[in-house]
């Protein structure tokens, strides 16, 4: 992607701001008909959601206590995973977001939830809350954006580095939760600090987050398959709890994915914010900066309602459960601003997603300008890059861009 501001075709260059303070005066209006119609339909849906999961993670580990079977230990590891997945997106993320504060309900409230994941739970309302939902896909500040380890805009300068995200991405999918434990530690910058200059803060945050590790993998890695030891069955259930994580975060990874990375989905330099954005300026950015899932209920459900990764942008604190109810209304705003409402189905997003992962992990007009014929010399090419120095590098990267211009100016016309 490049930045919004700096493309040539800028999909908000007509709208005045007059037009973005009514856009946004729209979308006010819809969020405070949804906060004036909450009720006890709202709170009996997320206590039965709550009773679903807690239910469905006991059965799950009770049936891997003889997981020595086959069929024992597929159904447990299969009821773990979705038990897992539910407690972490439907539940967890949109408790901690306090979408249900409102109901005053100690058990599940934002300032009392500690979630089944690796990260805590107020490093990552920190991280995700303040600083992700402010600072939505601005380049360089929403650290969500890449999490701070890939290349997410061709605007960023291509080192040979970023050839590998495609691995890595696929390696912080796998292990997801960990990955978000580091970047709500802000590891790797206070990784690089001194040790007599690291903050007493980080120093803090560090010692709860690997308390809260050494809790999880005790109770996914120890506690539970030692249970099924008169089975027979603790490697099984060990193998069993290993699986339903990384099914978790494999999950997990692609939803966040599919919401803030296909192809389509906009970008936006620091330097193009206005100091004081207005309530309509963030909006926008906003209904931009996110995509959609489309598909089934359960789908929805699934995904802990992220599928609508528009609204719940726009709306964070609103019942995750009434967002399929204020998506037509959001969409009818997009049309009447004439703004691109971006959703599509799960394998569409997950493969535009990876699509954008691998075609910025090479120098911008690298993949535009191979084909199967001239493949041996794009290699060449390529491996020139990789080994030159700053300069050199960035005078191939010129002529890269010239030829992937010219290319697209052919097709056009």
């Amino acid at each position: 992607m490049t930045t919004v501001t700096n493309k040539a075709d800028n999909p908000i260059a007509h709208l005045s701001p007059e037009d973005i303070e009514a856009l946004g005066a729209e979308l006010d209006a819809i969020r405070a008909e949804v906060l004036e119609a909450r009720g006890e339909e709202d709170a009996a849906y997320i206590r039965k959601m709550v009773d679903l999961q807690r239910k469905l993670e006991l059965a799950s580990r009770a049936t891997l206590l003889v997981s020595i079977f086959p069929p024992a230990w597929v159904a447990g590891t299969v009821g773990l995973s979705v038990a897992k997945i539910l407690e972490n997106m439907e539940i967890g993320h949109n408790v901690m977001h306090g979408q249900w504060d409102w109901m005053r309900d100690p058990k599940i409230h934002s300032t009392t939830w500690e979630w089944d994941n690796a990260s805590t739970a107020d490093g990552w309302k920190h991280s995700h809350n303040e600083i992700h939902h402010t600072y939505t896909n601005i380049v360089g500040k929403d650290n969500d954006l890449g999490y701070g380890i890939m290349r997410v805009d061709e605007e960023q300068r291509w080192y040979p580095l970023y050839l590998a995200q495609p691995l890595w991405n696929f390696i912080n999918a796998c292990f997801f939760e960990y990955g978000i434990a580091a970047y709500d530690l802000e590891l790797g910058r206070n990784l690089r600090t001194p040790k007599e200059k690291r903050s007493e803060e980080f120093k803090r945050n560090l010692s709860k987050t690997l308390k809260k590790i050494r809790k999880q993998a005790t109770k996914d890695y120890v506690v539970n398959p030692a249970l099924a030891l008169p089975t027979g069955s603790f490697l099984p259930a060990l193998a069993a709890n290993f699986t339903a994580n990384v099914v978790r975060n494999l999950w997990s990874h692609s939803v966040i994915m599919c919401g803030h990375f296909p192809e389509g989905v906009e970008t936006f330099e620091l330097k193009s914010i206005p100091e004081k954005e207005t309530r309509g300026e963030w909006y926008l950015r906003q209904m931009l900066g996110s995509a959609n899932i489309s598909g089934s209920k359960l789908m929805h459900i699934m995904t802990g309602n992220l599928s609508h990764q528009i609204e719940h942008h726009l709306f964070p604190d609103l019942p995750s459960s009434r967002y399929a109810e204020v998506a037509p209304k959001v969409q009818a705003v997009f049309a009447k601003y004439g703004l691109n409402y971006h959703s599509a189905p799960l394998p569409q997003q997950v493969y535009s997603a990876w699509h954008r992962v691998v075609r910025l992990s090479f120098p911008n007009g690298w993949l535009a300008t191979t084909n199967a014929k001239n493949l041996p010399s794009q290699l060449k090419l390529l491996y020139a890059m990789t080994t030159a120095d700053k300069r050199k590098r960035r005078v191939m990267q010129r002529l890269l861009e010239s030829a992937a211009a010219k290319k697209e100016m052919v097709k056009a016309a």
